[in-house]
């Protein structure tokens, strides 16, 4: 039988290992659940053995409380930009300039890699160990991004290299994944983000890494400072083989006309990649020779980037409408002439807010310009002014509801219009599509124009009715394209929704405001079940939350507002009437019995020993660590140079502030 230890790193190991193949190599070794068996043992193992836990544990991805800003970072070597190819002269140009550099007139043996378009990042390893990352900057200083760089499952925290290496590469959010992201900023009203590399440079940049943590960030890397090979094909090939995530796609190009063949042939592979790339890096294969050129006061010598021209069409704007998200933002939408768009027929694109189109004065009648977002994003880049008709006017919003045919309002400072109605069915029909989403209650056979259906027939009046639907077959057999195994799938979908998913992704589902995923994972460990929260009083939750480490006062106080909604406690209760289950599996309790077991602990100021230490001991005393003083928070264990502000907190919340020494004595 294997000690605590021996489990713990099997069970590390086997996470890592896991994530890896999912984040990495797009091939998953395990189920869902699987996976969460073995990521609930490791969480229950720490709660019961505190000592074990470690900064390279899979636990210790969830991220920090929000800080005031980012710690500036000078780097030892610069992040260089690089110049832009467009024409096949450009690249005969840059081929030249680099044999004439070198001295000699042989054929130069480049690497070809796709161009991902994210944001840069710069990540340092020491003794196998994640230490630092910071973001591109102006080059020469980046900004410390290290704990939201932790939350990305495609990062290894720990990897079998003892040599230092500090790595340059690119944090990216797949375009299939910006569509997810953009369903729920439009349910809640939020601007979209117009572009992968967008959301992905705004989610590296956010100072509550928790949030960071729900955006599916992932990573690769391309480029090691440290000069520990001779070759730039052979390091790719070695970061891969310690697990480190590289886009795998890297081509030997023996001569400018290689390259070219080479940029040609991939123009047409680029679309059936899962990231956006906009062209490809060509960088000497010989690292010495790339010495020899060295750089120019903006770029390397021994690299360029082409850039393919972006595919972009051109039609006719016929009417401007809006869509209705789930919290009543309006969403205006251009609807246009059908035209040939990557591969796809667009005839819809969003127009994202009001300031958008009067920047842009977009009018209906326009003749625009349209361009995909991540070749998936249909977007209008511009309008073709001198194509205008006559009677083109500006565009008037709306001033009542196109679903419910209620006013509407604009809140001051906001580019949205919001129905207020919260019986409005284009509300519900946004919130079902909501729910029943891969990431919330997964009921994967409710398409869109279906929900439409079951709203507009006053099968669905509420989220939990999408729960009765079994029992009304008959009508759903009424309903367009719908026979009998397609009635079959949506009830088999439904039922296993019913007793599948956890609590936490319920939670998730109901689209409660300012309670994303890792808030749901708190509350739903808090309370197990539906059925324990509804049974604490509003009150009573928002005081228990505000304890919890994670979730702030105006968090709790969204969640306690969403449950004293008589309307919502009552759609929650026929939820479990109708046999929804959603269970979360719970933490195990703290280790009982060390000196500190019920007593919790806020850090603040300078000590001989990292704070992270100083977390560590107190947890294996049985200890609870808040990493901001709460209500709640038994002790502010104080060094030196301690801020008035702290303490006044302290004060305030009820927490006694300590030194090191009454620290020691607690301990005993």
């Amino acid at each position: 039988m294997s000690t605590p230890a021996e489990r713990h790193r099997f069970l590390c190991d086997e996470i890592a290992r896991h994530a890896h193949a999912y984040y990495v190599l797009d091939l998953p070794s395990v189920s869902d659940a699987e996976y969460d068996a073995l990521y609930n043992e490791l969480l229950a193992l720490e709660a019961a053995h505190p000592e074990l836990v470690a900064p390279t544990s899979p636990s210790q991805r969830v991220g920090a409380a929000p800080r005031e800003g980012f710690r500036k970072v000078e780097r030892a070597t610069r992040m260089y930009s690089l110049d832009n190819a467009y024409t096949e002269d450009d690249l005969r140009e840059f081929d030249r300039r680099v044999r004439e550099g070198h001295g000699h007139d042989e054929l130069v043996v480049y690497v070809a890699e796709p161009k991902i378009d994210g944001a840069s990042i710069e990540v340092t390893y020491e003794d196998g160990v994640l230490v630092l990352a910071t973001t591109r900057g102006d080059g020469a200083v980046g900004e410390d991004v290290t704990t939201n760089v932790r939350t990305i499952q495609a990062v290894p925290l720990q990897i079998p290299e003892k040599r230092t290496l500090t790595l340059r590469g690119e944090i990216f959010i797949r375009p299939i994944d910006l569509e997810t992201i953009n369903e729920r900023r439009r349910a809640d009203g939020d601007p979209e983000f117009a572009n992968p590399r967008n959301a992905a440079a705004g989610s590296l940049r956010l100072l509550d890494a928790r949030l960071t943590a729900e955006r599916p960030l992932r990573a690769v890397f391309y480029d090691l400072v440290e000069r520990y090979f001779e070759h730039h094909h052979a390091m790719l090939a070695h970061l891969a083989a310690v697990g480190l995530p590289t886009h795998r796609r890297e081509h030997l190009c023996r001569g400018v006309d290689e390259v070219i063949a080479f940029i040609t042939r991939f123009d047409t592979e680029r679309r059936a990649l899962p990231f956006e790339t906009d062209g490809v890096v060509l960088k000497v294969d010989d690292l010495q020779l790339r010495d020899e050129l060295g750089f120019t006061a903006r770029f390397p010598r021994w690299a360029t980037a082409w850039k393919y021209a972006a595919e972009t069409a051109e039609t006719v704007l016929r009417e401007i409408t809006c869509d209705v998200g789930r919290t009543g933002a309006l969403t205006p939408v251009a609807i246009l002439d059908p035209v040939q768009l990557s591969g796809t027929t667009v005839s819809r694109a969003s127009l994202h807010n009001l300031d958008q189109i009067a920047s842009k004065d977009i009018r209906v009648g326009d003749t625009v310009v349209l361009q995909k977002a991540g070749e998936i994003i249909p977007q209008v880049l511009r309008v073709v002014p001198e194509r205008r008709p006559e009677s083109a006017v500006p565009w008037q919003p709306p001033t009542v509801c196109p679903s419910c045919g209620r006013p509407v309002e604009r809140e001051e400072g906001v580019a949205a219009l919001r129905c207020v109605n919260a019986r409005c069915p284009g509300r519900l029909e946004a919130a079902v599509w909501y729910f029943t989403r891969r990431g919330a209650m997964d009921v994967d056979r409710l398409g869109q124009s279906l929900v439409e259906q079951l709203v507009r027939e006053g099968l669905v009046t509420d989220l939990a009715d999408v729960f009765a639907l079994p029992g009304k077959r008959d009508r759903l057999l009424g309903l367009e394209r719908m026979g009998d195994k397609s009635v079959q799938s949506l009830v088999d979908a439904i039922e296993n929704a019913k007793t599948s998913r956890r609590f936490d992704q319920l939670l998730t589902a109901l689209g409660i405001p300012l309670v994303g995923s890792v808030a749901a994972k708190l509350v739903a460990e808090r309370y197990g079940d539906l059925r324990g929260l509804l049974d604490r009083d509003p009150s009573e939750v928002r005081q228990e939350l505000e304890t919890i480490d994670g979730i702030g006062a105006k968090m709790a106080e969204s969640v306690a507002r969403f449950l004293a909604d008589p309307d919502v406690h009552a759609m929650l209760e026929k939820m479990l009437a109708l046999g929804v289950v959603a269970k979360q599996p719970m933490k195990a309790a703290r280790a009982e019995g060390g000196p500190l077991a019920g007593l919790s602990f806020c850090v603040t100021g300078s000590f001989e020993d990292k704070r992270e230490a100083i977390w560590e001991r107190i947890e294996a005393a049985g200890g609870e660590v808040h990493k901001s003083v709460k209500k709640g928070t038994t002790y502010l264990l104080a060094g030196e140079k301690v801020g008035k502000t702290k303490t006044d907190d302290a004060a305030k919340k009820g927490a006694k502030v300590i030194d090191w020494s009454a620290f020691l004595a607690l301990l005993g």
